[in-house]
């Protein structure tokens, strides 16, 4: 499941200098109060919903919605979405480029992540996951079993779970194959028929930016790439791209379910970035 691309090498950092760190203060403080000023509204009205809803969530997610289509526009990202995400149960799942497809998805619909234990750990982000309802995943067979009841619960509690079956990010120009592993919790007789809905993220840079600006993938720290897109002029662009849903019961097994979903995720990348094809 956890895996690390190396398959490009990142671009040589470029100084920020004296406009890039203004616009950093400029963006980046009502970027972060934002984020936490919206966490802290969600954490508040949690209670109240638990009580009236129980795990079910119907008004907070809402909340993160909002929340990251103004990081968005304050990290210089305009969003175009295509198609129409699932109603009602399923499932969702998505080439992986970013950091920043976090709030590209959070801005089209509310959902759930699906993460490695890991991440649970990480300063700031493992916080932020956690406190958003995000599912950990531990790399340890012997917790296989729980860790797919987990799963199956919250796909029966109506919350739509999004994960990146490539395993790892990349420069955001290519979809690696998906891990079918990952696929095993819906084959579980306990959730029904469930649809999984395929999910192109396609990064476009701003002007004067290499085409993987957006990516965050090998050794790359978060922080100076996060400086990076605050800091850089004009405007960039993320296509979400919700294609048909799949249904489960389709498909014999993990692996057949993992190429049918895989399919059209790569084939909305390649005419996201080379549209000349058709």
């Amino acid at each position: 499941m956890s895996r690390t691309w190396r398959g490009a090498a990142p671009p040589a950092p470029q100084p920020i200098g004296p406009l890039g760190s203004a616009r950093v203060l400029l963006f980046g403080a009502p970027l972060a109060a934002t984020i936490f000023g919206g966490l802290a509204l969600k954490l508040l009205l949690r209670g109240p919903e638990r009580l009236i809803w129980g795990t079910r969530r119907p008004v907070t997610p809402w909340i993160t919605v909002g929340v990251c289509r103004a990081a968005l526009w304050f990290l210089g990202v305009r969003l175009e979405a295509r198609g129409r995400p699932i109603r009602g149960a399923g499932a969702m799942v998505a080439n992986h480029a970013s950091w920043a497809d976090i709030f590209a998805l959070n801005a089209c619909t509310p959902l759930y992540f699906v993460a490695k234990a890991e991440v649970a750990g990480w300063p700031g982000i493992g916080w932020l996951a956690r406190a958003t309802g995000t599912l950990f995943i531990a790399r340890d067979r012997r917790a296989a079993r729980d860790q797919r009841a987990a799963f199956a619960n919250r796909l029966r509690l109506g919350h739509r779970l999004l994960f990146f079956p490539e395993g790892t990010s990349t420069d955001g120009r290519r979809v690696l194959p998906f891990v079918p592993t990952l696929f095993d919790a819906f084959f579980d007789d306990g959730i029904g028929d469930m649809r999984i809905q395929p999910v192109t993220l396609a990064w476009h840079a701003p002007p004067g930016q290499a085409d993987s600006f957006y990516g965050w993938w090998g050794d790359m720290d978060f922080g100076p790439h996060l400086l990076r897109v605050l800091a850089a002029p004009g405007r960039g662009r993320v296509e979400v791209i919700w294609h048909p849903p799949v249904a489960v019961a389709d498909h014999p097994d993990r692996k057949a379910l993992a190429r049918a979903l895989e399919v059209p995720v790569r084939a909305g990348l390649d005419r996201a970035l080379n549209p000349s094809r058709g």
